[in-house]
């Protein structure tokens, strides 16, 4: 038997109707802030995530698909959302447009990272992207536009981590401060941190193994060295949160994977779902269109990951869909008269079942009360109808060209 690629997963119609729930509150909750959808090509060119998301992030180093597109050109499938909004927004001229830009998408991504519970190599991602304005306020929205997200989908045991990593210049100085801590303790040191203490010294903080985690416990972290400006900023991001009513947990060792942030990061977190506990985060990148070759431009955004809010929401988050006819067969006789009248009831709006199976008059009223049919038509073998109640178990014979409405008026 032929099955699926490890790391990757079908989506049955039961998870569909989940999704579909999901997809309509990230509509509703960032239209109504002003974000409108916008989806990018599957694959970019290799070049905007090397210069955009960093050559030396994990993401790039080890976890792109990347091919050649037979013509000399290298490709990559998306590995995550930012930098081709980005690219659109430069390629597109919205910097000429009334800023900010608010954007918002949900797409597949692609990463070959180890699949765990809620991770895989294709995965599904809502994010929004606030391009334009350098205002704290933007911070707050965005961090509360994803609150608000999770707290509609249900999902449990939600935490929100803070921080910030100052701006690109602030960021320098320290790490060269924490290159000097990590290589004076080089020996406790994991491999993989060792070897990326000149490339990448941030992602130590977010070591597993028990020696850099105990070094970490020491090290000299970046809040405490910001610049006026950016505490000032830090500050009032914090203000209004707390006026949103939004918790909040200082995490002074929150880093991100991407190297394009700055200023405020973000990070929310689910208890149930144990140790990969995120399901969202984001943060501050005052930096990436002009690295991507766009003009200045401070941005803020977040993205979360759709199996994991599924994961920690509270189940059952979806109810079948609402059957408003079934059109059952008397007769085989019956079927060019059940296929014109459960059209006729899709045209008109309803949602509208037609006999497929071959099962027994009586088999078609048990599968039609399994899939919570309001009402059957019953069509016979002479042309005639008897439209059933379900919910009442009354019944009466109407022409063919009267049921729908029949049911519409119900």
């Amino acid at each position: 038997m032929i099955r699926a690629p490890r790391g990757t997963f079908d989506v049955l119609p039961a998870d569909a109707a989940r999704r579909r729930i999901l997809e309509a509150h990230a509509e509703r909750i960032l239209g109504a802030a002003g974000y409108g959808r916008i989806e990018t090509p599957t694959f970019e060119a290799t070049e905007l995530f090397a210069r955009g998301v960093g050559e030396a992030t994990d993401i790039v180093r080890k976890e792109m698909y990347t091919f050649d597109d037979g013509a000399g050109r290298s490709l990559t499938l998306r590995p995550e959302g930012t930098a081709p909004v980005c690219r659109a927004y430069i390629e597109h001229g919205m910097h000429k447009l009334p800023q900010p830009v608010k954007l918002w998408y949900l797409s597949s991504f692609f990463r070959a990272e180890a699949p765990q519970k809620g991770r895989y190599r294709q995965f599904w991602q809502v994010g929004a992207e606030a391009i334009g304005s350098a205002a704290p306020e933007t911070d707050a929205e965005v961090i509360v536009l994803l609150a608000d997200l999770l707290d509609a989908v249900g999902a449990r045991g939600v935490r929100l981590r803070l921080s910030s990593l100052g701006t690109p210049e602030t960021r320098t100085d320290y790490r060269e401060e924490l290159k000097q801590y990590l290589h004076a303790h080089e020996d406790r040191l994991s491999e993989d941190v060792r070897e990326r203490i000149d490339q990448n010294p941030l992602r130590a903080f977010d070591a597993t193994d028990r020696g850099t985690r105990e070094v970490m416990r020491d090290a000299p972290v970046l809040l405490d060295r910001l610049e006026d400006g950016d505490a000032a900023h830090f500050f009032q991001v914090r203000e209004l949160l707390d006026i949103a009513g939004v918790a909040v947990e200082i995490d002074p060792a929150l880093v991100r994977g991407l190297d394009y942030y700055t200023r405020t990061v973000f990070e929310f977190e689910s208890e149930v779902l144990g140790a990969q506990s995120g399901v969202g985060g984001g943060g501050r990148y005052d930096a990436l269109i002009e690295q991507l070759d766009g003009p200045p431009t401070p941005a803020c955004g977040f993205a979360a990951g759709v199996e994991r809010m599924l994961l920690a929401a509270e189940e059952p988050a979806a109810s079948a869909e609402q059957v408003d006819l079934f059109v059952a067969l008397a007769k085989p006789d019956g079927a060019s008269l059940g296929f014109e009248l459960s059209r006729a009831a899709r045209r008109a709006g309803l949602s509208a079942q037609l006999e497929l199976a071959g099962r027994s008059l009586k088999g078609q009223l048990k599968h039609a009360d399994r899939i919570g049919a309001r009402y059957v038509a019953i069509v016979s073998d002479n042309g005639s109808v008897s439209l059933r109640d379900m919910s009442s178990g009354q019944q009466e014979e109407l022409d063919a060209a009267d049921v729908v409405r029949a049911v519409q008026r119900s």
